[in-house]
């Protein structure tokens, strides 16, 4: 079966490493390529903006226009554009896979009733190692309780959201692995005298520097040991590929929300 697939935020550096890569792909056709109303991009080729051969399909900024059932769409925007993509997608069933950070809490529960209405995956990181590490970090969460979990990330110097998505999603899992409500638990800014760590609490330190598309470490900190999981991102590349496996998993799927652990069974 083939995807036909939508590219949201085409002109972004996963935009484009998804165009180049859906381009690879036999059973995946690309569609459309949406750029904000008023960007340099409109009307421009995909693929010269992939650096990839002309494609002919022109970059758009009419979302509602495109999202149709049957297709796929992969976002990597802004949350206010996520979330009119979402209204757009949930009038027609057009399934939808979100990869953009910063979404608040507000938004991410307007997400899941919207998914009611069409196939939906919220993906902090769409990386195959990274979905992995998710696990493992609720593995470990559960059977070391007495360990102290914190989380630090790295990412490029143009990043405009911390702690990042996947920090985010990580601290979570561990969080909820431990029966901790995250919205209480997580804490990402320590400064000035705070006092004593509280056993419930999972510390988030998010850096930026240079260009590093992505590095994660959670470190459970016991008496005398420490153990550490950590993914680096070498490249986008396992992003794209992640989101291009996504997009034929969710093609055809019921309505709901899911998750890029559901990718892997």
């Amino acid at each position: 079966m083939s995807i036909e697939l939508i590219v949201c935020g085409a002109a972004g550096r996963m935009g484009r490493r998804i165009i180049a890569l859906a381009a690879e792909q036999a059973d995946v056709r690309l569609i459309a390529a949406l750029e904000a109303p008023g960007s340099e991009w409109i009307g421009r080729d995909s693929g010269a903006l992939a650096a990839i051969e002309s494609n002919g399909i022109a970059v758009a900024d009419n979302y509602a226009a495109v999202a149709q059932a049957g297709t796929v769409t992969v976002d990597f925007t802004s949350p206010d554009a996520s979330m009119r993509h979402l209204e757009a997608a949930a009038r027609t069933g057009a399934a939808i896979i979100v990869g953009t950070s910063g979404l608040s809490h507000q938004q991410r529960d307007q997400l899941s009733e919207l998914a009611k209405n069409m196939p939906t995956m919220l993906a902090a990181n769409m990386s195959i190692g990274v979905n992995v590490l998710l696990g493992l970090v609720e593995q470990a969460a559960a059977q070391l309780a007495e360990f102290d979990c914190e989380i630090v990330e790295i990412h490029h110097n143009r990043k405009i959201d911390a702690p990042s998505g996947t920090a985010i999603a990580l601290g979570e899992t561990a969080a909820a692995a431990r029966g901790l409500d995250p919205k209480k638990a997580l804490l990402s800014a320590r400064a000035g005298v705070v006092g004593a760590r509280s056993k419930d609490e999972i510390g988030v330190v998010a850096l930026r520097g240079g260009d590093s598309p992505g590095e994660h470490t959670v470190m459970f900190v016991g008496t005398g040991e420490r153990i550490e999981l950590t993914h680096r991102a070498l490249s986008r590349d396992c992003l794209a590929a992640g989101a291009v496996r996504a997009a034929r998993w969710l093609c055809g799927r019921a309505p709901g929300l899911y998750s890029m652990r559901d990718t892997l069974g």
